[in-house]
């Protein structure tokens, strides 16, 4: 088959979990389709020198289209903000619309034909005219609509409050809309498959875990200190940054009044100019921005803390960790969607007790570590982008059969 995956970023290099499982998912399908990736960057930006000969070199065609989504800074963001308020679509599908996509989108679809279409995210299925051709099959690394009602049910600002209740509400009616558009949609679990099923009333729903590359993390080695807690994350991601607040604010202050030898390293890309200036200031904490490898980081630490507030799909992260060995304590919602179970493969903790398992982590790191490898055989036994890959395909073939 010919495919089209149509993104709005550009997966390469894999500085995040989306692209982490969008270029590992596309890399399988190459072996045995030919694909056409069309993603959007900034033409002065690592992605666009980098990403268009590693992709060409394993066989895929690469569009980058050199129009970046706006920067969420500055008086144009208030201004774009105070339009949507106007508008019935969420601020983050009305941003990503872009002519010079929908141009590219066209211009391929006049070249050559394409038997799939491919969107990494709802808010792109607006981009392509209705004429074209082709079934859709739009990938939803999360229920949207479900982390919005989280954002609003965690804020206690009520001016916050207001406007996170709006783009819930405006997120629910267009992922309603977009669902039932698609021909068929991929979740990312099988509680965000009944989600669109029961919710937005889409029926053709497959289930496509994310996935680890298992050569990559199953020989990962190092010198563990029981006493370094890792927090691993896209730091330009709000869930993550209500993350990382949480734990700056109360979990790692309590850690320290019971454990004063415990260190927190926070691992990411782009972190704000805030995060980064707390952190130096914060005693105990090292911040690692956009680093190359996370390897080390995974063999170094003692465990992983995951105390997401806010999201959906699943967490790549958690799988890299156990990959690896390293235990894991995390939130009900930080662990949702993997096939894992609290007290066998991981520690399950909610905020208020967040702070108390991480410090028996530190001082009972054996017991931890039993618990780990459990989980480990299960993430490489379930959780591998080959098999995974061949799903996607799946679902790309019972999308011609409409």
């Amino acid at each position: 088959m010919h495919v089209a995956i149509i993104d709005g970023d550009v997966s390469y290099p894999p500085t995040s979990g989306k692209r982490l499982r969008t270029l590992n998912l596309m890399l399988q399908a190459a072996r045995r389709h030919r694909i056409t990736y069309m993603g959007r960057c900034a033409a002065n930006s690592d992605e666009a020198r980098l990403a268009p000969a590693y992709l060409r070199e394993r066989g895929i065609e690469p569009i980058l289209v050199h129009h970046p989504v706006p920067h969420k800074s500055g008086l144009a963001f208030y201004g774009r903000l105070f339009a949507n308020l106007f508008s019935a679509r969420p601020y983050s599908v009305t941003s990503h619309q872009s002519a010079a996509m929908r141009h590219a989108i066209r211009e391929l679809a006049n070249k050559q034909p394409v038997d799939v279409w491919q969107l990494e995210w709802t808010g792109y299925l607006p981009m392509i005219d209705r004429a074209l051709p082709g079934p859709r099959v739009v990938i939803a690394h999360n229920v949207d609509t479900l982390i919005w009602q989280r954002y609003y049910e965690n804020e206690r600002n009520p001016f916050k409050r207001a406007f996170l209740k709006t783009q819930w509400h405006k997120f629910r009616r267009f992922e309603r809309d977009a669902f039932r558009e698609a021909t068929r949609v991929v979740a990312v679990s099988a509680a965000d498959a009944e989600l669109i099923r029961t919710q937005f009333g889409q029926p053709k729903v497959d289930v496509v875990d994310n996935g680890i590359d298992r050569a990559f993390f199953e020989q990962v080695q190092g010198q563990r200190d029981p006493a370094r807690i890792l927090f691993l994350g896209a730091l330009d991601w709000r869930p993550n940054l209500d993350a990382v607040g949480l734990l700056l604010d109360k979990i790692f202050p309590q850690i320290l009044k019971q454990q004063p030898s415990a260190k927190l390293w926070i691992v990411g890309r782009h972190p704000p100019a805030a995060l980064i200036q707390r952190a130096g200031q914060t005693p105990g904490v090292e911040l690692h921005a956009d680093v190359a490898d996370v390897r080390p980081y995974l063999g170094e630490s003692g465990v992983m803390a995951v105390p997401l507030r806010i999201g959906g799909g699943s967490r790549l992260k958690i799988l890299e960790a156990l990959a690896c060995g390293l235990p894991v304590v995390s939130t009900r919602v930080g662990a949702e969607g993997l096939l894992l179970k609290p007290g066998e493969d991981y520690v399950q903790a909610e905020e208020d007790a967040m702070a108390e398992a991480l410090v028996q982590a530190i001082r009972h790191p054996a017991a931890l570590q039993t618990m780990a490898q459990h989980g480990r055989r299960i993430v490489l036994d379930t959780y591998d982008w080959e098999v995974l890959g061949k799903k996607l395909e799946a679902s790309w073939e019972k999308s011609l059969f409409v």
